[in-house]
């Protein structure tokens, strides 16, 4: 369930997705001229245009290129864009492109299509040299000279080649091919394999779906600096179970079965391995007797020391370790516990410039912040890490590290200082000096570094404003690159943000209301409550809300006001604020959630209580659920894709806030579908068949159960469909699906 809702429809730009070529803005600009319908929201392109691709950063810091596509996808260019100047010219044409980096749509397996989308896996990489690209065409890759602009292929195996990188000099290639690690030379064009296991079971410097999901794990191999030398990690499935996504379309349906743990299975077991790049023997790394741990992230500090995370079962305790790569000999030289809590995994740890400093994030202090360690450069593993000073501090949360300009000793980081529904780019000197807010205006940056820290890629939105993209030096100066194009026919209502309080009295709950903009006087209006209320996202936020937003614009315009809060448990929010739902399910988020409603029906009268209606999707589908057999507050409601019952769910998701089924017995031995003869409100439930998330096995355990219960209500299925429900004519179909249900069941007294 984390960040699941957002990725089918939320506009999200991040390093995938942040530009797009000036010669199609001005008919961008014209297209925009078109009425806001639920057909034109969710058209190839969308309203506001075709998210850009790929956005990559050349080592040398010089330029960014991404590959932007026309609204149906089928035609696209590589760009790039001059760091210093803003200039943008044109890096791969249409003709290479189409061949080097075909469309997405051009794959027709839903499960693989999400699985690219979801996790950004790029379609390009660039050389060391910056004068070199590696594109990968559906597995096989292709080696482009910028200069000569000719590609060569370089494999061409009956398998695809997945995850590839140059080693550190340019010279070979690396990828994972059949669950193995391949290594090729460039000039002499052979490969050598360093890992041989015939077994679909062993996975070797590949990435599997609970680690990607839960641990954002985008790779498990790394080339040590020198290219002597490969650390990959290797992920044992044996004993993991499976879950069969059926293809129910042929004649005859086809079975695949994924390796799936559900909270209490037996986890992938894994350890590191580092093996010399031209083959032989693996040196096995030993780091605890404990087998049933995780290591979501690892690499090298420099040639011969490797530094790896590892985070325990119940996942309140990280211990950092660094090993010489020659003996195995390692020492814990850091310890991040929260017996009471939960460690959250990011990407905060960097090792500086000067080789002997690191980076480390922590809400030790009840805010999440980022703390300077050193260590002993000659002698690493001789003493702990030494803590020499916190560099961020405050009542906010230090939300990601962004980049490091070693030279200037500047750190760059995302936060949430002025307001916890936006984000911005702040900086601070190594010696805690100088914080400082680099972005200018009010509302979301995402921030997209250069390696070497002197520049940046600005992604900007806020609610209103759709958005927009820069190119920045790290004092902040910018060249505008991008704007998506125009809403002048939207007619967008702006939201009202709201502050309320839990029932404690004293905890602030952050809420947004739209109001339909030609309400009767003294007319009472239905109101739609949308809801995630879990762990992994905020609803409230000054951000671009994508299809979602324009979704929900549409209803307003028809006559609905649109609310939805963020209550205790919701991320971007204190320590204390994140863990209150530990160990709990649905009763604080509802709490919440009612008692905000009270406060919103005491504030706008016009509201009718007796017709509001709720929906959500994935957590918010689960919450939607809960809240209609756990109260009487709503007319109706919309479950997307949601969990039923926890034990369904995966074993990291489930496990870091409600803890492992063993001791919590009682909280996992009542799912949601147990209440099913407490349903109250219209229902309807919808769900993919090849959803590899949440799978649909969920909501067939609810429907059997509500019609145990002997109770009506409405499903919609979509074959094939994973938990994105992705493509514009499913999402045309299942959005006219919740429009008509609220209307029928909220406009009509």
């Amino acid at each position: 369930m984390k960040r699941s809702f957002l990725g089918f429809a939320v506009l999200i730009l991040s390093a995938a997705a942040v530009c797009q070529i000036s010669s199609t803005a001005s008919s961008q600009q014209g297209a925009s001229a078109k009425p806001l319908t639920i057909e034109n929201i969710f058209a190839e392109g969308g309203f506001t245009g075709r998210v850009p691709e790929n956005l990559e950063w050349s080592p040398d810091g010089t330029k960014f290129s991404f590959v932007q596509r026309d609204d149906a996808g089928e035609h696209g260019e590589l760009w790039y864009v001059d760091a210093l100047s803003g200039e943008k010219k044109i890096l791969v044409s249409e003709a290479k492109l189409s061949s080097l980096a075909p469309p997405i749509n051009n794959i027709k397996d839903e499960r693989e299509k999400e699985r690219i989308t979801r996790y950004h896996v790029a379609a390009y990489v660039w050389a060391p040299d910056s004068k070199r690209l590696l594109f990968d065409s559906q597995g096989q890759l292709w080696l482009f000279n910028l200069a000569s602009s000719t590609a060569v292929q370089a494999t061409s195996a009956a398998d695809p080649s997945l995850d590839p990188k140059f080693s550190p000099d340019g010279s070979r290639l690396a990828y994972v091919r059949q669950h193995n690690l391949y290594v090729r030379s460039i000039s002499e064009n052979y490969e050598t394999a360093l890992t041989k296991d015939t077994s679909d079971n062993q996975l070797n410097g590949e990435v599997d779906w609970v680690y990607s999901e839960e641990l954002s794990t985008r790779s498990n191999y790394f080339w040590a600096p020198d290219g002597k030398n490969i650390a990959f990690l290797q992920m044992d499935e044996t004993k993991v179970p499976t879950y069969p996504i059926t293809n129910w379309m042929p004649t005859d349906p086809v079975v695949d079965q994924q390796k799936y743990p559900k909270a209490g299975d037996p986890n992938p077991v894994v350890r590191i391995g580092v093996v010399g790049a031209g083959g032989g023997n693996i040196k096995w790394i030993s780091l605890t007797d404990d087998h049933d741990t995780y290591i979501p992230r690892f690499g090298w500090v420099r040639d011969g020391l490797l530094w790896a995370e590892v985070l325990n079962r119940a996942q309140n305790k990280m211990d950092l370790y660094f090993i010489d790569s020659h003996s195995g000999h390692s020492r814990k030289v850091l310890t991040e516990s929260d017996p009471d809590g939960w460690i959250n995994v990011n990407d905060d740890f960097r090792i500086l410039g000067s080789g002997d400093r690191f980076l480390w994030s922590s809400w030790r202090d009840g805010d999440t912040q980022l703390y300077l360690y050193s260590f002993d450069k000659q002698n690493p593993m001789a003493s702990d890490a030494k803590l020499e000073r916190q560099l961020t501090k405050g009542d906010f949360e230090m939300l990601s590290l962004a980049g490091v300009d070693n030279d200037a000793g500047t750190v760059y980081f995302t936060c949430n200082k002025d307001d916890p529904r936006q984000v911005q780019l702040y900086s601070v000197k190594l010696d805690g000096s100088d914080m400082q807010k680099v972005s200018k205006e009010p509302g979301t940056h995402a921030a997209v570094f250069a390696d070497n820290g002197k520049h940046y890629a600005d992604t900007f939105s806020t609610q209103m404003t759709a958005p927009g993209i820069s190119v920045c030096s790290s004092d902040g100066a910018c060249h505008n690159v991008w704007q998506s194009r125009g809403l002048d026919s939207a007619n967008l209502i702006p939201p009202k943000f709201m502050e309320l309080k839990a029932d404690d009295g004293t905890t602030t709950l952050y809420g947004a209301l739209t109001l339909p903009p030609n309400a009767q006087a003294g007319a009472k209006i239905p109101l739609i409550v949308f809801i995630y209320g879990g762990p992994a996202e905020q609803t409230v936020t000054d951000f671009w809300q994508g299809g979602i937003g324009l979704f929900h614009q549409i209803l307003a315009q028809q006559g609905f006001a649109i609310f939805t809060v963020d209550n205790r448990g919701t991320p971007a929010r204190d320590r204390k604020f994140q863990i209150s739902i530990r160990r709990e399910f649905g009763a604080l988020e509802l709490k919440d959630q009612l008692v905000s409603l009270k406060q919103l029906y005491a504030q706008y009268p016009q509201l009718d209580s007796a017709r509001t209606g709720i929906w959500g999707w994935s957590n918010g589908g689960s919450m939607t659920l809960y809240s209609l057999t756990h109260s009487k507050a709503f007319k109706a409601g919309v479950s997307v894709a949601p969990v039923t019952d926890l034990k369904n769910y995966d074993s990291i998701y489930n496990e870091r806030y409600w803890g492992l089924p063993k001791d919590e017995p009682a909280l996992y031995g009542n799912p949601i579908w147990k209440s099913a003869p407490d349903l109250s409100g219209s229902l309807l439930i919808v769900h993919g068949t090849s959803d590899d998330n949440v799978h649909f096995g969920n909501s067939i355990q609810m429907i059997n159960a509500l019609i145990e219960a002997g109770k009506q209500f409405h499903v919609m299925i979509y074959p094939n469909k994973t938990h994105s429900i992705s493509g514009s004519a499913a999402r045309t179909n299942l959005f006219h699906m919740i429009q008509d249900h609220f209307t029928t069941e909220l406009m009509n007294r």
